[in-house]
């Protein structure tokens, strides 16, 4: 699989810390950082799996709380 870089183009007046805060925006839009936190470690499909349901009942408790 093929991602194309994450790039941002620093306008004329603009300052480092924006260019900064629009690229690690445009990165969380494109999901890198949700790919990097997901492959840091490797887990087994059953992990996976039970994560997936703890999560889906953690919603749904969320959901029925009021």
């Amino acid at each position: 699989m093929v991602k194309r870089l994450t790039t941002v183009r620093c306008g004329e007046n603009e300052s480092p810390e924006s260019a900064l805060k629009r690229f690690k925006r445009k990165c969380q839009k494109d999901g890198i950082i949700g790919d990097l936190k997901k492959n840091v470690e490797y887990k087994k499909p059953s992990v996976r799996r039970k994560e997936k349901s703890k999560a889906a009942r953690k919603r749904a408790m969320k959901r029925n709380r009021y």
